[in-house]
């Protein structure tokens, strides 16, 4: 490899950018590095070899650039680090980094590019590269889209190697003797001949003014000791004692409490309102007014959510259809050329195929709340020309962003502090808490404030998954699928998401075909065709976002096409997958639960998506009793290319199914007088643990790129269970929740 360009020690050593010939990623070959922004603030005594690493006397402290919110990401990444310093993870310290373009996430557009998954041409991994540079510009530090762990896996290998050599070379400056004798364990640098050590907290100062004009190699995976193994979750032990600090536990000296009543005809104004009772309650500080609502501030958050009860208001009509079926009418009535998007797929002729005995099928699934366990929550603090913000947020900078527009303060003056979530699922990337937070801030200067939404805000102002319907027709000749024509609509969250963010993406939406063009399945003629609804309440992403509706859709499908063939659903669907990870994630999955082996009262279901780049197959099982059907087993299998922690995986794909079966068994959002009906948990409930099957896990490694786990596990949830209740019952449920037409015990 040519010499690599000379590195600053003050710049952000490790970015995303491909070098040429694609081998290593992670050092800049275009533009100016950003800042180390660590530098700014560093006691005296600590040193930063990099913008994720910082020694002080107390140890080593590893940066995390992306956000905890239960999926165990912290320790993965402290891992990446830890591994490469020759450290375990009790060694190191983990929190998570201030708001920086230099965290900025790569990874989260290659998902974005025309080319499917499984398209490992020169081209596409040239594409894929590519979107480093918009990344790099546009500087999201955001946490989503699986990404963390592909964007993470080289730059912070790399950040602890980087520093691993510096610590060497200031032992070997120290000592004077040649650095390529020396070795690291433990946290100190050793002598060649064993007989003295340097820890790490002595060289660190010295080792921060050492240049690296090369980039130093990795830990051979052959030889790690903390990667690749089950890790206990560093979080573990703060979240059981009740001792870890989400944004509602945060507590500051004067610390008061709000809570905010918006319209919740979304989008639509505030007319009037009467606070004169809520003013004159106990504990009330302040009514503060909000663009489309006001805030109470108060003594307590209970103070504070009563007087907002005995607030009346005049609320302004809604910006779109106010009934159900008006909004379901807008996505039926996009399946018109006009209302087109994208044609993601077109092979063969599919008009041309589609004649003499058609199977034709619609579906729709509803809107969806995230209905994260803790409520949206944000604490802000506006003192001496300084805002501070404290919030579980998936996009730190984007929140600095909203601190600077708001206030008028230099990006500087803007501190944001990103606690840890009980819950994200794409909602915490949301700012509407934030602002809110924000402008309590400013009119209670100089006082911290504690923002919390109540349940029943929380759930009527969501940025909800879409409402989203298809139209499928195909033909089979024989057992071969012949030809296969997916249509699907739903309104864009590209455009709604973004827009609430101010950015305006040209260009088809790809969450609206997401988890459908891109599968894997080999058919002669296949066309995959997207239609933008127009808009109705605000949607955005939610988990596994466009794929967890259309792997419903494109799963069901292919299993009635199996039955129609008279093909047993899993040999169907070998037949028309050629991809080596996919078929093998299909075949685990199926000798895991036993398929083909019938049990007496029970029946199973299968299904598979490709999503986000992991291949995931999943078996339902269920049984009929007197109470109604129940979930007897769960089986998944995955493929992630590199299992950085196995352990973690397997409960990231636990999560995902029971998130995907909850919405599968009751979860819908509907509309009435432009209001979201569904308020608390008890009309939005979540899967009971004596509803949840025993869920089995398997992870493959067989893929060439490292990918993340995070949603996955999410699509092919709904549509083996709805397979499975057909292959007990007879009964197809194309729409969901499936609790419409079958009860559960």
């Amino acid at each position: 490899m040519a010499r690599l360009m000379k590195i600053a020690r003050r710049g952000f050593l490790f970015g995303a950018a491909a070098i040429a010939g694609g081998a290593v990623f992670g050092w800049w070959k275009y533009a100016t590095p950003y800042d180390n922004p660590l530098l700014a603030d560093l006691p005296e005594g600590a040193a930063s070899l990099t913008p994720y690493v910082v020694i002080d006397g107390a140890g080593v402290t590893v940066i995390a650039p992306r956000a905890e919110m239960g999926q165990g990401i912290h320790t993965t990444l402290a891992a990446l680090v830890a591994e490469e310093m020759d450290l375990t993870l009790a060694q190191v310290r983990v929190i998570h980094g201030p708001a920086s373009y230099a965290y900025y996430n790569a990874a989260v557009l290659r998902e974005g590019v025309p080319f499917a998954p499984t398209d490992e041409s020169w081209l596409a991994e040239r594409m894929r590269d590519a979107m480093a540079i918009p990344a790099k510009f546009l500087g999201f530090q955001i946490t989503g889209g699986s990404s963390s762990i592909p964007d993470a896996y080289d730059k912070m290998r790399l950040a602890g190697a980087a520093a691993r050599e510096m610590l060497v070379r200031a032992a070997a400056a120290q000592w004077g003797v040649a650095p390529e004798g020396l070795r690291t364990e433990g946290g100190a640098v050793i002598a060649a001949d064993g007989g003295q050590s340097l820890p790490y907290t002595a060289l660190a100062v010295a080792a921060a003014g050492i240049t690296l004009d090369s980039a130093p190699p990795l830990k051979d995976p052959a030889r790690w000791r903390v990667l690749g193994r089950t890790q206990p979750r560093i979080d573990m032990i703060p979240k059981v004692t009740g001792t870890a600090t989400f944004t509602v536990d945060l507590r500051l000296p004067g610390m008061l409490f709000a809570t905010a009543r918006t319209n919740p005809r979304l989008g639509g104004a505030m007319l009037g309102h009467d606070a004169t009772a809520a003013a004159a309650m106990p504990g009330v500080e302040r009514i503060v007014p909000l663009p489309d609502g006001v805030a109470v501030v108060a003594r307590t958050t209970w103070q504070a959510m009563q007087a907002a009860d005995a607030i009346t208001f005049d609320w302004g009509p809604a910006p779109y259809p106010a009934e159900q079926a008006d909004l379901a009418g807008l996505v039926a009535g996009a399946f018109d050329p006009a209302f087109q998007d994208s044609v993601n797929r077109d092979d063969g002729d599919v008009a041309a195929a589609l004649t003499g005995d058609l199977f034709e099928a619609a579906y729709d699934v509803p809107y969806l709340a995230h209905a994260t366990m803790e409520p949206m929550s944000a604490a802000a603090l506006l003192h001496e020309g300084r805002l501070t913000v404290w919030s579980g947020n998936q996009l730190p900078t984007q929140v600095r962003a909203e601190g600077v527009a708001l206030t008028g303060l230099p990006p500087e003056a803007v501190q944001v502090e990103t606690l840890l979530m009980g819950g994200g699922f794409g909602r915490r990337a949301e700012m509407d808490v934030i602002r809110q937070a924000i402008t309590v801030a400013m009119a209670m200067e100089g006082t911290p404030v504690l923002l919390i939404w109540s349940r029943e805000e929380d759930m009527t102002h969501d940025a909800y998954r879409p409402l989203a319907m298809a139209r499928v027709k195909a033909r089979l000749d024989g057992a071969t699928l012949a030809a296969f024509d997916f249509h699907t609509a739903a309104s864009s969250v590209i455009t709604s998401q973004t827009g609430r963010l101010g950015y305006n993406l040209p260009g088809p939406d790809s969450t609206i075909v997401q988890g459908a063009w891109e599968q894997p399945y080999v058919i002669a003629n296949h066309r995959v065709t997207g239609y933008r609804a127009p808009m109705g309440p605000p949607v955005g992403s939610w988990r596994s976002v466009g794929a967890s509706q259309n792997a419903f859709f494109h799963e069901t499908a292919i299993d009635e096409l199996a039955h129609l063939a008279g093909v047993d659903p899993v040999a169907f669907r070998l037949a028309h997958i050629t991809d080596e990870p996919s078929r093998k994630v299909i075949e685990a999955v199926a000798a895991m639960a036993n398929w083909g082996t019938p049990v007496a009262g029970r029946a199973q279901g299968i299904a598979f998506c490709l999503s986000f780049g992991v291949p995931c197959a999943e078996v339902i099982e269920v049984s009929e009793t007197p109470e109604g059907l129940r979930m007897t087993g769960a089986w998944a299998a995955v493929d992630v290319g590199r299992a950085l922690d196995p352990g973690n995986i397997v409960a990231q794909v636990q999560g995902a199914m029971v998130y995907g079966l909850s919405a599968a068994l009751q979860g819908a959002i509907t509309f009435a007088d432009g209001m979201a009906e569904q308020q608390n948990f008890w009309d939005y409930a979540p899967l009971r643990l004596p509803q949840c099957p025993p869920i089995a896990v398997q992870v493959l490694e067989l893929q060439r790129n490292i990918r993340g786990v995070g949603e996955p596990g999410l699509p092919p949830a709904a549509p083996a269970l709805g397979n499975a209740i057909f292959a007990l019952t007879g009964q197809r449920l194309r729409s969901l929740p499936f609790a419409q037409a079958v009860s559960f015990a």
